[in-house]
């Protein structure tokens, strides 16, 4: 009996170490506030749409990717003109530790700059010293590199009610806390992992919602847009800009043009020739292709 008690109380004892020792928090995903906790309210990067569709009214800020939703990308400061252009000179100057491509167009707003160098990093700084105020890093990895046609670089953020949107090079979309930098979510926006897609635009906003597309068309990638929810991250809706190929026109593609050897008066290079019937039966596929399409949209011409 005595023996039974004590297997039932080292079992126990056990089990409530296990569960003491493995409170590590939430996960990243599940981090929210307690219940009957109110969240600090934003107090840096309070962009939203009425600042931004009234962009002419603060000239000393520049709220969004081209300064308003026209992306016009005009400022309308009149300070720096002709007779003072030659008094310009350099304020301060900051060494980004790269010397890879910078590309970014940076968003001011309320004395802050933010902005983005190679390989997604994200700073915000002082824009009136440059002094560096938080920075964040991503860690694109390294062989992501190879799916970049024009080097490991990124336009910009979006900064939208207290927070900061970047795409990153590897297909992530982050939300990050304006005022320390600190991430709130991140999204995998890619529907293939193991296609050569890429980031290195600026995401928009509006209307409650994040926006962002992809690069990699150069290397054969269907490419698309997608909206997210500005605060929980969740997709809305997404929308392609490469039409889908029909399943009777990819029958068609798939019958290749082959090659056959070719003769010396050739220059020794092989000459291209269809197998016998091969002709026929693409021209029969696509005509049925074409008018299963019309009839399927009829009144498009």
């Amino acid at each position: 009996m005595n023996k039974g008690l004590l297997v039932i109380g080292v079992a126990v004892i056990g089990a409530a170490i296990y569960f003491l020792s493995n409170d590590g928090g939430p996960s990243p995903e599940s981090i929210g506030a307690a219940p009957g906790v109110t969240t600090p309210e934003p107090t840096v990067g309070l962009i939203d749409d009425a600042r931004i569709i009234a962009a002419d009214e603060e000239p000393g800020n520049w709220l969004s990717f081209g300064r308003n939703y026209g992306e016009t990308r005009f400022s309308p400061l009149t300070q720096i003109n002709r007779e003072t252009v030659s008094d310009l000179g350099l304020a301060w100057f900051k060494d980004m530790g790269t010397n890879r491509a910078l590309e970014a167009t940076p968003i001011v707003v309320d004395g802050i700059m933010f902005f983005t160098t190679s390989w997604s990093r994200v700073h915000a700084v002082d824009a009136r010293t440059g002094e560096t105020l938080w920075s964040y890093d991503p860690k694109v990895p390294g062989e992501w590199a190879r799916w970049a046609c024009c080097d490991v670089v990124n336009r910009g953020v979006a900064v939208y009610q207290g927070r900061v949107y970047v795409g990153s090079l590897d297909g992530h979309l982050i939300a990050l806390d304006a005022g320390t930098g600190a991430e709130i979510w991140k999204i995998d926006t890619l529907v293939d992992r193991d296609k050569p897609y890429t980031i290195t635009g600026a995401p928009r906003v509006a209307n409650g919602k994040v926006y962002i597309g992809n690069g990699g068309a150069e290397y054969g990638v269907r490419g698309y847009v997608t909206a997210y929810d500005a605060v929980s991250g969740d997709q809305v809706w997404r929308f392609y800009t490469v039409p889908g190929i029909p399943t009777c026109l990819s029958r068609a593609l798939k019958w290749r043009w082959r090659l056959r050897p070719g003769k010396a008066e050739n220059g020794g290079r092989s000459a291209v020739a269809a197998p016998s019937g091969t002709q026929s039966f693409m021209i029969r596929t696509l005509t049925s292709c074409i008018l299963a399409l019309a009839m399927a949209h009829p009144g498009r011409g």
